[in-house]
């Protein structure tokens, strides 16, 4: 009994009241009051309360004078605070409402940038850093990225994003085109040697001069050979001579036997 009258006692006392502790305090704030914190809070790296401010701003003055700005800040944002898809959501909004606004091009690179990490932070939460192959990450987030980079480029070819967009963009095509060759070889151990072709000519044919095309050439010719198919499994070996003439898989190939 006594430790409810103690209960029912400091929920008595001004300014304990849970209502109260709920109360919005940003209730009276104008536009440029719930800005000013919004981005005061994000210059100080805090995310969670920059989203919180920037989230009311958005809701009350949809169409006010920090409209637009406040959406980008709040895509990076949730950018910063690793919250992917929903600065990817807000870029989508803010390319649709304001594909006139100077600062147009940042939101296609930072929409870039989130897919870039959400594939990788997709293997960071199962696979230490050191351990961790980004030719296996999500190969989606990865596509995605890639294409909003490309985006920007096309659109922008004078943005100042455009060097680190490329850079990107070299490093996710090596990815991706290593990422099927993990699959062709999966299908190779599974003995789907006609996938396991398929797949690594698809590397050949789009995604040329990266790292992964010569053994994606070995796997082609030994799928081939397994398959009896000789013709391709020379012409896969002829061009693999031609273009890397002391790459291990050619002897591999040479002396694989089919029973």
């Amino acid at each position: 009994m006594r430790n409810l009258v103690f209960f029912l006692v400091i929920f008595s006392l001004p300014g304990c009241s849970y209502f109260d502790e709920k109360e919005d305090h940003t209730k009276n704030w104008n536009a440029d009051r719930l800005y000013a914190e919004a981005k005061g809070n994000l210059d100080a790296g805090n995310y969670s309360q920059a989203i919180d401010f920037y989230q009311r701003l958005e809701a009350r003055y949809p169409f006010g004078k920090h409209a637009q700005q406040a959406l980008l800040d709040l895509a990076y944002s949730y950018f910063k605070s690793e919250q992917h898809d929903a600065s990817i959501s807000a870029c989508s909004r803010f390319i649709k409402l304001y594909p006139q606004n100077l600062h147009i091009d940042y939101a296609y690179y930072l929409k870039g940038l989130a897919n870039f990490n959400k594939g990788k932070a997709s293997i960071q939460r199962f696979v230490p850093d050191e351990f961790a192959d980004e030719s296996q990450r999500d190969p989606g987030a990865a596509f995605e990225s890639f294409q909003d980079f490309s985006e920007l480029i096309k659109r922008f070819p004078e943005s100042q994003y455009i060097e680190d967009a490329e850079q990107r963009m070299r490093h996710l095509r090596n990815n991706l085109a290593e990422n099927e060759v993990h699959v062709a070889n999966y299908y190779m151990r599974r003995g789907a040697f006609i996938a396991a072709a398929n797949r690594a000519r698809y590397v050949i044919e789009n995604y040329d001069r990266t790292p992964v095309v010569p053994e994606a050439l070995v796997i082609m010719a030994k799928a081939y050979r397994v398959l009896e198919m000789e013709d391709l499994a020379n012409d896969a070996i002829r061009v693999l001579k031609l273009n890397y003439p002391n790459h291990p898989g050619i002897y591999q190939v040479e002396e694989l036997e089919v029973k």
